[in-house]
Formats: C-alpha cells, sequence, structure tokens
C-alpha cells in the first residue's frame, strides 16, 4: 500500500512539473509564432452572435504565413447579401495582400489585427491570443452578423 501511494504522489506531482514545463515552451512557440507572421489558428468552436456554441469537427483553421492569409472557416448566422455561389458559404478566401498589426497585451499575450485588402467585402480579422497559445478570432464584415471561433495556434502544416 505504501508503494502504491508513493507511486501515486510521484505520478501527481511529476505531471504537474511536466504541464509547467511544456506552459513555458508553449509560451515561447507563441511568441515566435505571433510576432514570426507565421502561423495558423485552429478553431474549435464557432460563437455565432445569435445562438449557442457550435463544437466544431477538426480541419477549419485560419493560416497567417509572411506573404498569404488562408481562411477556411465555418460560418453561422444571418447574411445580408447572399451569394449565388454555393461554395461561398463559408468565411474562405486567399489573400496575398493585406495588414498585419500585433500589439502586446498589458498582463500577457496578444492582439493581432488582419485586414485582407484583395477580398471582396474584405471582413475585419481580429485575434486576441494568450502566452499558452489560446486564443479567439473575430471576424466582422459588412454583409454579414460578426461571429467569433475558439480555438488555438501552431505552426502551418501547410504552406
Amino acid at each position: 500500500m505504501k508503494h502504491l501511494l508513493s507511486i501515486l504522489t510521484f505520478m501527481l506531482f511529476g505531471g504537474s512539473i511536466y504541464a509547467q514545463e511544456t506552459q513555458k515552451e508553449d509560451a515561447k512557440d507563441a511568441k515566435a509564432l505571433v510576432e514570426g507572421k507565421r502561423f495558423e489558428f485552429v478553431a474549435e468552436s464557432a460563437n455565432p452572435l445569435r445562438g449557442r456554441t457550435i463544437y466544431l469537427s477538426p480541419g477549419y483553421t485560419f493560416i497567417v504565413l509572411s506573404d498569404s492569409l488562408v481562411s477556411d472557416l465555418p460560418y453561422y448566422g444571418r447574411a445580408f447579401q447572399a451569394s449565388m455561389d454555393p461554395r461561398d458559404a463559408g468565411i474562405k478566401f486567399t489573400s496575398t495582400n493585406f495588414d498585419y498589426e500585433v500589439k502586446p497585451r498589458k498582463k500577457s499575450g496578444w492582439d493581432v489585427n488582419v485586414k485582407p485588402n484583395d477580398v471582396s467585402r474584405p471582413p475585419k480579422i481580429f485575434l486576441s491570443i494568450t502566452a499558452s497559445g489560446t486564443g479567439t478570432l473575430r471576424i466582422t464584415s459588412v454583409d454579414r452578423e460578426s461571429i467569433s471561433y475558439s480555438g488555438y495556434i501552431r505552426t502551418p502544416r501547410k504552406e
């Protein structure tokens, strides 16, 4: 019984030390990704202006690279002007001409503003990223209600 108790204690404290080290590494990685203008935001849930939170299946991303933006996000909400193209249902675009601005927050983390210039009806994109790499992406548009996504950032998987 003593051995079982000591093993459980070791696992508990060893796991917490490992988690703290992982958080420190994630914070360094998040800073490098945001300031290097090279990251992928992976959306885990969508929060429409009206309604409840919608948990998303894997694969919905917003990719920021030094020379391009690639958005592949679903949209839930009210559109004020409908598109005739059925492929234009979500927030999907690729931009090579965009403005990118990073502002550090007072305590920790960053606020990132992105505005694509070569997309029709360009949305305004705001990312709030914590030091651990989790964040919120908010999109406002002229012809749709605002929507936000919760998720995390990581190194881009595809270029």
